[in-house]
């Protein structure tokens, strides 16, 4: 091989190499799959500041209808004056209270007027789910909204009819997702249990059965009807 074949050959794999792109981080299939779903469901998720006598009360929800129904928690809008709520992209409506339940279900939907149809979370069924099953969460915890944590369901109480996973949960979460690895919804996040009056999380937080939530966004459904 004289010298200029040589030469041109060196040429053309250098350039090749140049010209080849970086190769993508790979992940782990249990990555891949908290990627997935959090990439899939964030556009769905929202943060709501209601304003109250003791000052804000922030929480996180869910959308459930494309024309801007969200479900939250109860006790997040509680004695509000005014809601508002910040959506993953920065927009920021004002919400109407359509309807709440009492505190052992504590469950709200508000309504917003979107500009443009939004994405939904899509509901799972809670009726069987198990514990030992891996579930993510998302929520706005101290402010820090789009924010997943992974844990498993840790217990099921069935006299109180709540979900208990190790999922960090913490104030800012309420009414927030709680999801299986297929992004469906199984539940939605309400509080925490710890010595320090429940400031911090230390593994032990429920959620509502989204079976039970259906139930609700039903009922207030047939009632707007009448």
């Amino acid at each position: 091989m004289n010298r200029k074949v040589l030469f041109l050959l060196v040429s053309i794999i250098f350039q090749l190499f140049c010209q080849t792109p970086a190769i993508s981080k790979a992940y782990a299939p249990d990555e891949e799959i908290n990627i997935t779903v959090y990439e899939k469901i964030n556009p769905a998720i929202v943060s709501i500041d209601a304003q109250t006598s003791d000052g804000i009360s922030a929480g996180t929800g869910c959308i459930v209808s494309s024309n801007g129904l969200i479900l939250t928690g109860s006790h997040v809008v509680e004695d509000s004056s005014s809601v508002e709520v910040t959506m993953y992209n920065g927009q920021v409506y004002k919400a109407e209270i359509v309807s709440k339940m009492g505190k052992n279900k504590d469950l709200a939907l508000l309504k917003i007027t979107p500009k443009t149809q939004l994405q939904t979370i899509k509901f799972g069924d809670s009726q069987n789910i198990k514990v030992g099953q891996r579930v993510l969460a998302i929520g706005n915890p101290f402010g820090f909204s789009g924010t997943l944590t992974q844990g498993i369901i840790s217990r099921i109480d069935y006299t109180k009819n709540k979900i208990q996973t190790d999922a960090a949960i913490n104030p800012g979460c309420s009414g927030g997702p709680l999801l299986n690895t297929s992004g469906e919804v199984i539940g939605i996040n309400q509080s925490i249990y710890n010595p320090d009056n429940n400031i911090s999380n230390i593994g032990i937080g429920f959620a509502i059965p989204i079976n039970d939530a259906k139930k609700f966004i039903e009922t207030t459904k047939m009632f707007k009807k009448q």
